[in-house]
């Protein structure tokens, strides 16, 4: 290879001290590694969605994507065992004088295994017919031993009364019936990290979330949220749901993409303790965040109060109340109504003016002017 070809990126003895690190090829950046005295240079650019290797960690001869974990060779850029075929281009790389000299282009080329679009992929679309009611029961108990949960009751009236006396299809996913991991902050690392869908539901698919992504974002017209009050605020259940829901949020800051558009939500918040307002306040602010609308006055709630801790009797109460059932059916069907109207009148665009609004799309810019080059190599 003809001398100016070659790049100098430091001294060999200094280089040698981090097993990994980011190094510049003009407006390019390479994933140099050491091993063992033996040096190793591939592509700085992930195959999945363009994590910056340099920045994650070695574990023996492969490279870890920080983003998301996925293994390059270190000096083949080939993929982990089982996936050699998708890898990212090499670069030569060799020392002279202490100094060590990467090749200035990638010598061989990436290559990208196909894989088919994971079904949540699909573009969201209206169905006809009548609107269609997901309820999500995000209460926690042990299922081999299972206790009236109010809130689900209430939630399980309401689709029963969505079937049997307004005719429509219903659907109740209930959290603790689901396993599904916790997020673990890709988001944090890049917003780009953040994808749709969830990284987690692309790569483990034991993982449940899909359940309700696929029912949020693809297949209900209304969705119906219960939760206890746990010391003040939603459960942890549904903390959990909306901390892997924000992948869909994130959509509409990198992406400018709306997923959720012309859906009406609905809550059902039942406590032995007070703080009904806050609950319904977080709630209706990450829904609309998302692209949800509600009906007039969208949520029923419960509370006996903050000194009532006989917790039978706050069970009972609900149990025995048909002014609750009452008020949960109407608030079902004030939301199936909005349905309906927003059937025949479109209000919701698959993109949104940004100006104003959360990640404004100056900032956005500020923000990816500073960051890395990521671009993708010649190869």
């Amino acid at each position: 290879m003809p001398k100016e070809q070659w790049i100098d990126v430091g001294a060999a003895a200094e280089l040698a001290m981090k097993p990994l690190q980011e190094v510049a090829l003009g407006h390019k950046r390479a994933a140099l590694s050491c091993l063992e005295g033996r040096f190793g240079a591939i592509s700085n650019v992930c195959n999945h969605v363009g994590g910056p290797l340099g920045q994650g960690k070695l574990e023996g001869e492969y490279v870890v994507c920080p983003w998301h974990y996925y293994k390059f060779q270190r000096t083949t850029g080939e993929g982990e065992p089982g996936y050699e075929a998708d890898r990212v281009p090499k670069h030569e790389v060799k020392v002279e004088k202490g100094r060590v000299l990467v090749s200035a282009e990638p010598v061989t080329k990436r290559n990208k295994l196909r894989h088919d679009p994971h079904p949540l992929e699909r573009e969201p679309e209206a169905h006809d017919g009548p609107p269609r009611v997901l309820g999500i029961s995000t209460t926690n108990m042990d299922a081999g031993h299972p206790r009236t949960s109010t809130s689900e009751l209430l939630l399980v009236d309401a689709l029963e009364h969505a079937r049997t006396e307004l005719g429509l299809e219903t659907r109740l996913l209930k959290l603790h019936e689901l396993a599904f991991r916790a997020c673990e902050g890709f988001y944090s690392k890049s917003a780009d990290a953040c994808t749709w869908p969830c990284s987690i539901t692309q790569m483990d698919p034991k993982d449940q979330m899909d359940q309700v992504y696929e029912g949020i974002v693809h297949w209900a017209d209304v969705i119906l949220v219960a939760t206890p009050i746990r010391w003040g605020t939603a459960s942890s259940l549904y903390h959990k749901m909306v901390e892997r829901m924000n992948c869909v949020q994130n959509q509409i800051t990198i992406r400018d993409r709306v997923l959720v558009r012309d859906k009406v939500a609905g809550f059902i918040i039942t406590g032995g303790q007070d703080n009904v307002q806050a609950v319904a306040g977080a709630m209706l602010g990450f829904f609309a965040e998302i692209g949800l609308v509600f009906p007039p006055f969208p949520y029923v709630a419960h509370s006996r109060g903050w000194s009532a801790e006989d917790m039978e009797n706050n069970v009972k109460s609900v149990e025995s109340s048909e002014e609750l059932r009452e008020g949960t059916r109407a608030l079902l069907d004030r939301a199936v109504e909005l349905a309906k109207r927003l059937k025949q009148s479109r209000l919701c665009t698959p993109s949104i003016p940004r100006g104003g609004r959360k990640a404004h799309r100056e900032r956005m810019a500020e923000s990816a002017s500073s960051r890395p080059d990521s671009s993708s190599d010649s190869g």
